[in-house]
């Protein structure tokens, strides 16, 4: 019997030191989480002898627990690389349809534009749509592949233009008839580019002229073709007018701050060019003029630059022309027994019976934790502790090794009576 013991207490060392040279293995594996052998005694019956004389029958596996607490986090320079702070794990498609939960966050981007980690595996979000008002919403209730696009995007005609300047209430109207190429025929001028449908851009520019007391008449051209405004002939200025204090007061002769443009044909096959201008903020004071705002809201086709991702998890991807859109949310997964999941290689998991079915969310959200874009989650390993573990369990193993041998000399004896 003692044989048997000892045996047991052999094989419960073994799976210790396996245990633990398993945690030192991937101490620096992203993502990993150690584990932890835990044994239960042995008795031949469920039933103990209520003498209390019941000798035990050795020592058994009862089960090797995972350990999830968190790693410590590690910043790259990488925004693909992704941690999470808190509870939670990325959701993955594996090549094969079924789905995998990770912590470890290197990521990459194949040749398709999927967001992929090493095994090829697609991570999971929640895609990008258009709400109420415009704004960007995102649809929770469906996961689908991450994919950066490929492809330019598309330019967007400009529809309007907002300048606020100060027009020099000292200076005198000009003698001169208006003449874009003389300088002496309007006061001040500004440009900025806008964009027509197919994404050129075209130089336009504003001649402002003193035309009396408190009014101003403003030229616009466009790559130096005359743009009057809507409804107008060529020749016709849009004019602004003043009150006392330098307050702008009418637009074209109307109570308003905007006016439209006819509409300009930059003749290369785009639409034609519809403004509105908006002169919110222009006023008139004793002071040189002065551009305090001048924006348009159009932009040529862009290519990807570069990806950013919050601690939310929303995606935005950034383009050449300045802009940026959300691609979608990253979804996180949890479980009411997250020891439970079934290890299946690669630092991912699988829901099991025991873990219970996934419970999909938001980061930030409900007890999830927090996305950390440009970094990683190191393994929760602790080196000095499984170092102790390492010189314990191989003690056991001696012990358990001395106890065979010492009942086999007690059986040589008994063999050797003689």
């Amino acid at each position: 019997m003692p044989f048997n013991i000892a045996l047991s207490g052999l094989n419960a060392a073994s799976t210790d030191l396996e245990v633990t040279g398993n945690n030192i293995a991937n101490a620096a594996t992203n993502g990993f989480k150690e584990s932890r052998a835990e044994f239960a005694d042995l008795y031949a019956s469920a039933i103990q002898d209520t003498s209390s004389n019941a000798v035990g029958q050795g020592v058994r596996v009862a089960k090797v627990a995972q350990q999830f607490g968190q790693g410590s986090i590690d910043f790259t320079s990488n925004n693909l690389d992704l941690a999470i702070s808190g509870q939670g794990f990325f959701v993955l498609e594996n090549t094969d349809g079924t789905q995998a939960y990770t912590r470890a966050g290197a990521y990459s981007v194949d040749r398709d534009g999927f967001v992929i980690n090493h095994a090829n595996d697609r991570l999971q979000v929640y895609g990008a749509a258009t709400g109420v008002g415009g704004v960007t919403t995102f649809n929770t209730g469906v996961l689908e592949d991450l994919q950066l696009p490929t492809t330019p995007s598309a330019p967007s005609a400009t529809t309007g233009v907002s300048a606020a300047l100060n027009l020099d209430s000292s200076q005198l109207p000009p003698t001169a008839v208006f003449n874009p190429a003389n300088p002496a025929s309007y006061n001040s001028s500004t440009s900025t580019t806008v964009y027509d449908s197919l994404g050129n851009a075209h130089t336009s520019t504003m001649y402002f002229r003193k035309s009396g007391s408190n009014a101003w008449d403003q030229y616009y051209y466009v790559d130096g073709t005359e743009v009057p405004p809507s409804g107008q002939a060529a020749g016709t200025p849009f004019t602004l007018g003043f009150d006392g204090t330098g307050a702008l007061t009418s637009v074209n002769g109307a109570a308003t701050t905007t006016a439209a443009a006819s509409p300009y044909d930059p003749g290369n096959g785009a639409a034609p060019v519809n403004l509105t201008f908006d002169f919110d903020g222009t006023t008139q004071y004793g002071s040189s003029f002065a551009v305090n705002n001048l924006s348009q809201d159009g932009f040529t086709s862009g290519r990807l630059a570069g990806v950013d991702i919050d601690t939310e998890g929303v995606i935005f991807a950034r383009y050449t022309n300045g802009q940026s859109s959300a691609l979608g949310k990253v979804a996180l997964a949890k479980f009411n027994n997250q020891q439970g999941l079934r290890q299946i290689g690669d630092t991912n998991w699988a829901e099991s019976f025991a873990s219970g079915g996934p419970q999909l969310g938001e980061a930030g959200t409900s007890s999830f934790g927090q996305i950390q874009s440009g970094a990683l989650e190191a393994s929760n390993v602790d080196i000095a502790a499984q170092l102790v573990n390492l010189i314990t369990a191989q003690r056991n193993f001696q012990a358990n090794a001395e106890v065979i041998s010492t009942a086999d000399s007690i059986t040589q004896t008994i063999i050797n009576i003689r």
